[in-house]
């Protein structure tokens, strides 16, 4: 293995000051190969802007990413990579166990499964193509002279249906400048994405969306911003994480018991495999759906280029909500037919989900010869920690505080009135918490992120029992003093 030829830097700066090779045809003159992964080593640090088409309808994230070192997963040894992602006000910390061979995420904490389904559609999207194994002539480690790495599907036709090394840059990473090799399809728009010789990950992305409209979507953006490398202490020891909603409202976030079944399409048109988690799934909480779409003429072949969505719909089987609809999309698409989503559960009671086809082919071009829809009725408990399925708390909290919260959150009032609030809450007694000493106290300053808890308190979204909890989890650890 080649040395890394990055050095280690604090901050690198993406820019691009001449290309130094070309070739329309494809592949560029000069010796060498990659694949996903190359020269990952424990220590390395990485910091990414990312956005995904399917992750928040491509808003932009921060992903950090420190490769801590080994796991072990049964008799897997994985990369024990360590993840903080910045979306929006949210701030979520944990963990992914990355492949060896193909370092995407195997294992990851429940609140980070969409980002690390994102890492795999983006930065690590060329492991379809270029892995470490030397024995798979097909996806083992691409050659820059090749002239194409692999056909890409349902993309078009001729050369723009391949992924193509097509030109050598030189790129300025930090002080110093180097080649990065760009690879890329060229269709109505140019999807490229630029790779360094034994650096582990690619560097830079922009890809679109394979449909013919007057403003196509971005599929994938993504840029470097920082690379480090030997870190041996843990970068987000003192990074304060966001209370998700999910654990106001103590929600189930394990996914193991999935209860399944097999149902044809109201038109006989194909085989739906379902399978839901958790077993009984709980209002304002989330639920792990993995479906597979099988041919009707063999339970053993799964149909690929599915265009699809899941609906929830009324006895009559009227829309009433589209999951692809909720994220700014027409419809939803899969390659290949099997397909795994984490739905909020925003009903209660019987609960009827449609998983809608509109047909089989690529996305501009949909057959809808196999079009149908399947309807499983999941029953879904309340969740006694909202707020319009119990009664307020015994010790209601005084319809005052709640104004104060809720024109914090809004800005209206600055953090000072919001803080007397709060130890009005705590003199009264409706918040009981252990006291901390004034130093941790003064140490400590409110985050931003507060603001959802009270903004969902504000808005009914949460009750009272639930806020308070948030607030005592963050007087007990001298955020806010008591």
């Amino acid at each position: 293995m080649k040395s890394i030829i990055i050095l280690s830097t604090l901050i690198i700066t993406l820019g691009f000051v001449g290309t130094t090779y070309a070739q329309n045809s494809g592949g560029v003159d000069i010796e060498g190969t990659w694949y996903l992964g190359e020269g990952l080593k424990d220590g390395d640090y990485f910091e990414y802007t990312l956005c995904e088409i399917d992750l928040n309808a491509c808003s932009p994230i921060e992903l950090k990413i420190w490769i801590k070192g080994d796991i072990q997963n049964v008799s897997e040894t994985l990369w024990d990579a360590q993840i903080l992602v910045i979306d929006g006000d949210k701030t979520i910390k944990g963990s992914w166990g990355l492949g060896k061979t193909v370092p995407t995420p195997i294992l990851f904490d429940d609140d980070l499964s969409d980002y690390a389904v994102a890492f795999k559609s983006s930065i690590a999207w060329l492991s379809s193509y270029a892995t470490s194994n030397e024995k798979d002539r097909i996806h083992g480690p691409q050659e820059f002279k090749s002239a194409s790495w692999g056909a890409l599907g349902p993309v078009g036709g001729g050369l723009e249906s391949y992924l193509i090394p097509s030109r050598v840059e030189s790129i300025t990473i930090s002080d110093r400048t180097t080649d990065s090799i760009v690879l890329g399809w060229y269709n109505d728009n140019n999807n490229e994405i630029w790779i360094v010789d034994d650096f582990p990950f690619p560097v830079k992305a922009l890809t679109f969306a394979g449909i013919n409209s007057d403003s196509v979507p971005v599929m994938f953006e993504f840029n470097l911003t920082q690379y480090k490398e030997g870190i041996t202490d843990d970068p987000f020891e003192n990074i304060v994480e966001t209370i998700q909603k999910s654990e106001l409202l103590q929600c189930n976030k394990e996914f193991f018991d999935y209860t399944s079944g097999r149902i044809s399409t109201n038109t006989y048109s194909m085989m739906i495999q379902y399978n839901y988690s958790p077993e009984s799934p709980v209002k304002g909480c989330n639920m792990d759906w993995k479906i597979n779409f099988y041919s009707k003429y063999n339970d053993m072949e799964i149909l690929d280029q599915v265009n699809y969505d899941i609906w929830i719909v009324d006895e009559n089987d009227n829309k009433l909500y589209s999951y692809a609809e909720s994220i700014g999309k027409e419809k939803l698409f899969n390659a290949f037919g099997q397909v795994e989503h984490l739905l909020s559960i925003e009903q209660s009671g019987l609960v009827r989900y449609a998983i809608f086809v509109h047909g089989l082919g690529p996305e501009e071009q949909v057959d809808g010869g196999l079009s149908g829809y399947a309807i499983i009725e999941v029953p879904v408990e309340d969740n006694p920690l909202l707020k319009e399925t119990i009664n307020e708390t015994n010790t209601p909290i005084p319809e005052w505080i709640k104004n104060n919260a809720k024109w914090w959150a809004d800005g209206e009032i600055n953090d000072d009135t919001f803080i007397q609030g709060i130890g009005f809450l705590i003199k009264e007694g409706t918040i009981s918490v252990e006291s901390t000493s004034q130093s941790e106290k003064d140490s400590k300053e409110i985050p931003e992120w507060i603001k959802n808890n009270a903004k969902w308190w504000a808005d009914g979204e949460i009750n009272d029992d639930a806020f308070i909890q948030g607030i005592e989890f963050l007087v007990k650890a001298g955020i806010i003093p008591a």
